[in-house]
């Protein structure tokens, strides 16, 4: 008998089993999905995340801006600086030219008297004109006016070189300045347009969302503004019952007689409500980054006029303005102090009194009036 053998499977080389093609195709189908699916298939952020991003990036193109301000006023002074430097330069230039002919006659005149042969070559190329006339010999030969002429000559070469120094070092500043300023405006605009880009994407609905979410934010701090409005009017009351409560003084001629004005939290300097008024009559007018009026201005733009119209002159960025003045609590402001915002300090605005200020806002709003709590609040400084 033929010996047993174990039949052949009937399947053609290759085709598996049906559980084994089942698995097969589904991997198969799987890798496909995951290779058609687009690489840029992230989650979408949600509105908070919209505009956290948003308020970032017009915060970072206020740092960028107030970056831009400075350099801008750094530029002007040093282009101011390098064009004097420069007419300075020419000036002494043509004094230094005169001087070296009239040198030159000088030794003209000694070698028709018979004491050296002439080299006007080597006078005109000279370091120093005295050193020649020493090493001629001319010196003793020279009158006391020829003398000081030489003497002169020296010293105006002298002052040349140290002015030419000074007139490169301000250029090559100049130039790295400008450099600042070119740096900081592109870096305005990139943060100006990614965040014009992430705006445009939203559909109608998630701008009204947005809309509404910036509402209830004002709101909240406007009613933190009210609360503060409360509790300066009870500090002024409280003050002034303290003063009815004490004893009237003595009426007094001497010089150390007190006008009685006061700086409290509820009263307003001269000079406040003249920056204020300013203010005021700015409102409704465009922000425009890096402007500082008459028809647009960026935050510290619109301080810096204010506070101009007041008699005050003050720098033209956050970084300096903050500087200027006297440093007081949130609770003791009083109408007329800029308000600092953010811990690199890049906005400020006007304090109006009840928590309120007046500021130019940020890209594609106006000057208007807000609560200080808007935004973080880093300090308060009273110019004057």
């Amino acid at each position: 008998m033929a010996p047993h053998r174990k039949a052949r499977s009937s399947s053609p080389k290759g085709i598996r089993t049906p559980a084994l093609a089942t698995a097969a195709l589904t991997s198969v189908a799987l890798l496909s999905q995951t290779a058609n699916a687009s690489p840029s298939a992230e989650p979408k952020p949600s509105l908070d995340e919209v505009q956290k991003k948003v308020d970032d990036l017009y915060q970072q193109a206020e740092t960028a801006t107030e970056k831009y301000n400075g350099a801008k006023e750094k530029t002007g002074k040093q282009r101011k600086k390098v064009d004097n430097l420069l007419d300075d330069v020419a000036s002494r230039t043509q004094k230094l030219n005169e001087a070296r002919e009239e040198l030159g006659t000088f030794a003209a005149a000694q070698y028709r008297t018979g004491a050296a042969a002439p080299d006007t070559a080597s006078l005109l190329l000279a370091d120093n004109p005295q050193d020649y006339f020493d090493q001629n010999q001319l010196m003793d030969r020279l009158t006391s006016r020829q003398q000081q002429a030489v003497d002169d000559y020296a010293t105006q070469q002298s002052e040349m070189t140290q002015k030419r120094q000074e007139a490169s070092e301000s250029l090559q500043a100049l130039t790295k300045t400008e450099n600042t300023l070119k740096s900081s405006k592109a870096d305005v605009q990139r943060k100006l347009a990614e965040a014009r880009q992430m705006l445009s994407q939203l559909t109608a609905e998630e701008k009204a969302r947005l809309a509404a979410i910036e509402r209830e934010k004002r709101e909240e701090a406007q009613r933190k503004a009210e609360e503060l409005a409360r509790q300066q009017q009870a500090a002024e009351e409280q003050r002034r019952q303290q003063q009815q409560a004490q004893p009237t003084p003595a009426p007094s001629t001497g010089a150390g007689t007190s006008t009685g004005t006061g700086t409290s939290a509820g009263t307003t300097t001269a000079k406040g409500e003249k920056a204020i008024a300013f203010a005021r009559s700015q409102t409704g007018k465009p922000y425009v980054w890096g402007a500082s009026g008459p028809d647009s201005y960026d935050c510290s733009g619109l301080t810096q006029a204010a506070w101009k119209a007041a008699g005050v002159t003050l720098p033209r960025t956050t970084w300096d303005q903050v500087k200027v003045g006297t440093q007081v609590s949130v609770a003791s402001a009083q109408p007329g102090d800029l308000v600092f915002f953010y811990d690199d300090i890049s906005h400020v605005g006007l304090y109006l009194g009840d928590g309120m200020m007046i500021h130019a806002p940020k890209p594609g709003a106006y000057v208007r009036e807000e609560s200080i709590y808007y935004m973080p609040v880093h300090s308060v400084v009273r110019p004057a």
